[in-house]
């Protein structure tokens, strides 16, 4: 067997119906006197209900997170948590505002609850991207991973298909990427696997019928092993791809993710052919990239960059971002291969192992 390095990261899981209850008992055992509870505007219901479960231990709430964390609206939650003398930090939602909880902590180093409401995944990584000047870049360090994680699946009975798989497809990402990882280890590749199966699972369920609470939480589960998964190894062609499209062109972060995947997959198939045989089996599809693309038609999700808001001039300058300063990938990023990749993303066609074939021969 290859040699190699698993470090576990450190974390504190509440996972079931109703464990949103003990939010108190978990600020309290942290030692938190004063919690600044963090959503977004069109999520203030879970703040509000966060601070109602908080009582006199609630310094307040703030619905100041925006996608894709503009530096200026982490600016502003820290100058607040300053101002009500906050100790602590409580992120109900999405990765948009556990996104901003990490931002405020990598400054304070105060302890951050996460109680997610999507199936992002991000809140058991200590990795975040965050915009500034019109360019998002990728900070990891470990004083932005939450203290405690409560997954709660009631929680998630109100996120509309619309939502529900989109996030979960931008979760099954971060695991197709660590399975082809340049630091990639069999115990988060077996953590990856499982991840993508629970999601594969869960997915059709809650967006067929999204009151079915075993489906939710088979997807909170795999969302959390994905951002187990994410948060151990590195990133790829993918999420470079990800972070250029978004923070560049302003398009939806779980939208952009679940387009892009089945033709980073496809990218990549013949260079980390164990990788994509892995992800083929969780989704019991005979190939990685169809079965991926197949899970999003599934799901009503998007499949084509179009039909997010790209424009079809700016791929050219995707392009060139795209290939500066590119993550590790198993297989050699060019210029024509990702101008073919983003190409297919944009008119959303179907990926297939002869398509793939043909970019792999492009750049040989």
């Amino acid at each position: 067997m290859q040699s190699f390095l698993y470090e576990g990261l450190p974390a504190r899981v509440l996972f079931g119906p109703g464990r949103r209850a003990e939010l108190r008992a978990e600020i309290d055992r942290l030692g938190v006197k004063r919690a600044l509870v963090l959503c977004t505007e069109d999520q203030r219901q879970f703040g509000e209900l966060g601070a109602e479960l908080l009582g006199d231990a609630a310094a307040g709430v703030h619905d100041g997170a925006v996608m894709h964390t503009p530096m200026e609206t982490v600016d502003e939650a820290r100058r607040l948590a300053r101002e009500l003398d906050a100790d602590g930090y409580v992120a109900i939602g999405g990765g948009t505002t556990i996104g901003l909880g990490k931002g405020i902590a990598i400054e304070t180093e105060r302890p951050v609850i996460a109680v997610p409401t999507t199936y992002a995944g991000s809140e058991m990584t200590p990795i975040q991207g965050f915009t500034e000047g019109g360019v998002k870049s990728t900070k990891i360090d470990m004083r932005m991973l939450p203290r405690t994680v409560i997954y709660d699946p009631e929680l998630t009975l109100t996120l509309p298909p619309s939502y529900s798989g989109p996030s979960g497809m931008n979760a099954i990402a971060h695991a197709v990427e660590a399975l082809y990882a340049e630091n990639a280890n069999p115990i988060v590749s077996l953590i990856a696997e499982e991840g993508i199966r629970a999601l594969g699972q869960g997915l059709p369920k809650v967006c067929r019928k999204p009151d079915d609470l075993e489906g939710r939480g088979l997807c909170l589960y795999g969302s959390w092993l994905c951002g187990v998964a994410l948060g151990s190894v590195g990133m790829a062609l993918h999420h470079k791809l990800c972070h250029v499209l978004g923070g560049s062109f302003d398009l939806p972060h779980a939208p952009t993710h679940t387009v892009v995947l089945p033709h980073a997959a496809a990218y990549n198939t013949r260079a980390a052919s164990e990788a994509m045989g892995r992800v083929a089996r969780a989704l019991e599809s005979v190939d990685a990239a169809e079965g991926l693309y197949d899970l999003a038609v599934a799901i009503d999700a998007p499949v084509s960059l179009r039909e997010i808001g790209m424009r079809e001039e700016d791929l050219a300058r995707a392009v060139e971002l795209a290939v500066q300063n590119p993550y590790y990938n198993p297989r050699e990023i060019t210029e024509q291969g990702i101008r073919a990749l983003l190409d297919d993303a944009y008119h959303g066609r179907r990926p297939s192992g002869q398509s793939a074939n043909s970019l792999q021969e492009e750049a040989l």
